[in-house]
């Protein structure tokens, strides 16, 4: 599903807790094989995956001083 330029789409999670991110959004996002991926997590909010390129800003804005 596409609005506004966001998306959404859905993962089974295997018996090994292995995921598959659908190949839409591997080519949209350039995910490649042996790319490493930071996961984000919140107990209200759910998991998420930020684009590449994005991971000092979102440490930065995750464990800001004052937060949690």
């Amino acid at each position: 599903m596409k609005k506004n330029g966001k998306y959404a789409w859905t993962a089974t999670v295997g018996e090994k807790g292995q995921i598959v991110i659908p190949k839409q959004a591997r080519d949209l996002f350039q995910i490649k094989p042996g790319d490493t991926l930071l996961l984000l997590g919140d107990e209200e909010k759910g998991i998420a995956i930020p684009p590449k390129g994005a991971f000092a800003t979102l440490f930065e804005k995750v464990f800001e001083e004052g937060e949690g």
